[in-house]
């Protein structure tokens, strides 16, 4: 009897642990890799969808297009939602890297903006592969007290002339100078103020005249960087970057909290400057495809990307969260700029391979000042 006894409590143990054995198992299989931009979402959004749906998130961030890129031509990156901009997003389709999405696991698609949908669908025919994310421009922040008393009243905040004119820049190299480490930026950014096509297909147009300029440059410039500016702004370790819109609103917002007496502004030139939407996407490889749904689907939540817009102060792609989004991030032109401005502003375009390569060569020329 004991025995018998004995052999039917083994058993019962036995299966109780296989049972929790199978539970955790399946605990583990719900899992989301997540791989966007430092930065670049709210405190609780990530914490709300773990308690609402049960899934673990875990969270990568990368501060430029090409190094995502580097990983997702490279393959097996492990991630299963991607956040690039939309001119790379184009080119990484050609490679097969990313998977079509399946619409009808997104019910909150129809909370998205048309127009902006349409204007991705030049990177991505029919929205197959992406849906928007947020949008911004890439402009100039600076310290409005350094810089005025550097260059005066007159400082010429709403031009390019502020941080491409070499004489500009040697004033201000004093109170520190950053650029993004975005070449294919830059490089649009400087064509552009040159009266030339940021879009050019012409390598001499990055090797003479934009190299030449940002040669010129370069002594002043302290670092090339995507993400440090943010807090150095804020600080007062820096007084002028060219940057992204949202980041630099987070900068003058975290200066305001800390009560520091920095004021950060930033400006959209006045001779136009360039626009980037940034998208997600489910790589080719993604291992929880249903996960990647419920996590896309939670972000086209109007509430949702309405709090990580008002947290990150940056525009996002869904109409319906429009009228959820804080005034003073709905009404801050440099946030959703007016349409005069807009009808300045400019996209990246895909470039050849051979361009690519020289900008590539003529980035590290530059960063290196030789």
């Amino acid at each position: 009897m004991f025995t018998q006894r004995k052999k039917w409590l083994s058993g019962v143990v036995a299966g109780l642990l296989m049972a929790a054995s199978v539970t955790a198992s399946g605990a583990e299989q719900k899992t989301l890799h997540v791989y966007n931009w430092s930065d670049y979402i709210a405190p609780n959004t990530v914490p709300d969808f773990e308690k609402q749906t049960g899934i673990k998130v875990v969270y990568d961030v990368f501060d430029s297009n090409e190094v995502l890129e580097g990983k997702l031509m490279a393959g097996s990156t492990g991630f299963d939602v991607v956040v690039p901009s939309a001119s790379f997003l184009e080119r990484q389709l050609t490679a097969g890297v990313f998977q079509p999405l399946d619409k009808s696991k997104l019910p909150n698609y129809k909370n998205l903006d048309p127009e902006l949908l349409k204007l991705i669908s030049q990177h991505d025919p029919d929205n197959k592969y992406a849906v928007p994310y947020m949008w911004a421009t890439t402009g100039i922040a600076y310290n409005v007290d350094k810089v005025k008393a550097i260059l005066g009243q007159d400082a010429p905040v709403n031009s390019w002339d502020l941080v491409l004119k070499p004489e500009n820049l040697a004033k201000l190299k004093s109170c520190g100078v950053s650029f993004l480490d975005a070449p294919a930026e830059i490089f649009a950014t400087v064509l552009n103020y040159l009266g030339k096509d940021p879009n050019s297909a012409n390598a001499a147009d990055y090797t003479g005249p934009a190299t030449d300029l940002l040669l010129k440059l370069r002594p002043s410039i302290r670092y090339f960087h995507s993400s440090q500016y943010i807090n150095d702004l804020a600080n007062g370790d820096i007084c002028v970057a060219i940057g992204w819109a949202g980041d630099v609103m987070q900068a003058a917002n975290r200066a305001k909290e800390a009560k520091n007496g920095v004021n950060i502004a930033y400006s959209i030139p006045k001779e136009g400057a360039l626009a980037f939407f940034d998208v997600l996407a489910i790589p080719a490889d993604a291992k929880n495809t249903d996960q990647a749904y419920q996590f896309l689907n939670y972000l086209m939540d109007p509430q949702v990307i309405a709090q990580v817009s008002n947290q990150i102060f940056y525009a996002n792609g869904n109409k319906a969260a429009t009228p959820l989004v804080s005034e003073e991030v709905r009404n801050n032109p440099g946030i959703y700029p007016p349409p005069d401005v807009r009808a300045k502003l400019f996209t990246l375009k895909v470039q050849p391979p051979q361009i690519d390569r020289v900008i590539t060569r003529a980035w590290t020329k530059v960063k290196s000042g030789k």
